[in-house]
């Protein structure tokens, strides 16, 4: 998710930039909207940014102000009609809307809003956020009032970004579970808010500050404004944005996620110690904590997974036919360094156990004589509500399986995840505060009944 206010720039190009630094957090859709000072143009489809957007569709918007989206499915599923931006109109005027995260039970909002005369032209939780908003600005004439009202009426994790002709608003949920940043371009040029500071780099934007739990800014012709749009809560940045989701590079809350990473890797060598002869790392984001593991334990480390670099992310595919596909076409063992060898297998998750049954597959059929599983997050015993695709916890491996049945499952000869202790001393932020739920099952925005009826397994004592 992006966003860019920059008069005199072209600010499609640029959002279209940002989207591809920040393509690792969705593969299914990618949208751009952007304000020309009379009204909201917009252009999105199905696929990765490159293949939804060419010269003649960036000429096509032209403007000041504009936002962006990249999408991985979860509230509402997929298609076109779930692509983002949203755009909503207000009276005469447009607005689009983009959104990371995933609200938790919308459907008394749906009815709050059939009741208020308000049409819905899909299932996701991100048009019922703009169609929220949208109720609120047309009574009140502030853009600023519907996000407050949103904020009231609306719960879960969401940073989001909304674009009228004029103006650019970010905006984030009271708990801060999804990342959203504010960068400024060289040169008073413009501001720039995105998901992850990878998003900033992209386009030239320096780092400001993150944008705060609960907070609304305003960017227009008056630069930067800000308020509070609702009370902070407890502080909740997920911590498999670490783990997974985020870049490397990236910064999320002043910690570099690469150093957390290795640190990981370090703390899970000394928890689950192995005899071995090499350490590898699945990549992309397997790697780090895999060298941080070689340094602790004094294994050396190898390249011995390749990984073919035109292939999407296997979790983040819609379906498991599609994950499955995935993994056989993106990585690919190197038989001259495995066969015969001990290995260590470093991973950051094991959620549906597909994945990884399937990398122990190709690395036996490789020659590799024993293979030890290390995972640097801890087992995933509860569904997440927040932004993740695992709402309901008979999709999770570990919650219907013992620990030495996920083992003889995985096919490996150990296994092995860190502690969850172990994952928080690894991330080191200027705050403490995380949800870990998909690990612990403390939630921090409560799950409604129906849906820990429909989600959990037996309920949730």
């Amino acid at each position: 998710m992006f966003g860019v206010y920059a008069p005199g720039e072209d600010v499609a190009r640029l959002t279209c930039f940002g989207l591809q630094a920040l393509q690792h957090r969705g593969q299914e859709s990618a949208g751009i909207a952007v304000g020309d000072g009379e009204t909201v143009l917009i252009h999105k489809d199905l696929g990765l940014v490159d293949q939804v957007f060419d010269e003649e569709a960036l000429m096509h918007l032209a403007g000041d102000v504009a936002i962006g989206h990249t999408r991985y499915s979860t509230a509402g599923g997929g298609g076109w009609t779930a692509a983002q931006p949203h755009v909503s109109a207000i009276d005469d005027e447009l607005i689009a809307l983009a959104h990371n995260g995933t609200l938790v039970d919308t459907k008394p909002q749906r009815a709050w809003l059939a009741n208020e005369g308000v049409q819905l032209y899909s299932h996701t939780d991100s048009e019922v956020a703009a169609r929220t908003i949208g109720v609120d600005t047309r009574r009140t004439g502030h853009i600023r009032s519907g996000i407050r009202l949103m904020m009231q009426q609306l719960h879960g994790a969401y940073a989001i970004v909304l674009v009228t002709p004029v103006a650019l608003y970010a905006f984030r949920d009271p708990n801060g579970i999804r990342p959203l940043s504010l960068g400024e371009l060289p040169n008073d040029r413009g501001w720039v808010v995105a998901s992850e500071t990878c998003g900033l780099d992209a386009v030239g934007a320096a780092f400001v500050r993150d944008v705060e739990p609960g907070e609304i800014l305003k960017i227009g012709p008056k630069g930067v404004e800000s308020e509070q749009g609702a009370t902070p809560g407890r502080r909740a940045c997920c911590i498999f944005e670490y783990v997974y989701f985020a870049r490397p590079d990236s910064v999320l809350d002043g910690e570099v996620v690469y150093h957390a990473r290795r640190r990981m890797g370090r703390i899970l060598a000394r928890e689950a110690p192995v005899e071995a002869d090499l350490v590898l790392g699945v990549p992309d984001s397997g790697v780090p904590p895999a060298l941080g593991f070689a340094d602790e334990s004094g294994i050396p480390y190898a390249d011995a997974i390749v990984k073919n670099r035109y292939v999407g992310r296997t979790f983040i595919q819609p379906t498991q036919q599609m994950r499955q596909m995935g993994i056989r076409i993106k990585l690919n063992p190197l038989p001259s360094l495995i066969r015969g060898k001990r290995l260590v297998v470093i991973d950051d998750s094991i959620v549906r156990g597909n994945t990884s049954k399937r990398l122990v597959e190709m690395l036996r059929a490789a020659g590799a004589a024993e293979v030890h599983l290390r995972i640097v997050s801890p087992e995933v015993l509860w569904p997440c509500f927040y932004g993740i695709d695992t709402d309901t916890q008979d999709q999770l491996i570990c919650a219907n399986m013992a620990h030495d049945d996920v083992c003889r499952f995985i096919g490996c000869d150990s296994l092995a995840f860190i502690s969850l202790d172990g994952l928080h001393k690894a991330v080191h932020s200027v705050h403490d505060g995380y949800c870990d739920a998909c690990f612990s099952g403390e939630y921090p925005v409560a799950i409604p009944e129906s849906l820990q009826r429909r989600s959990f397994l037996g309920g949730k004592s």
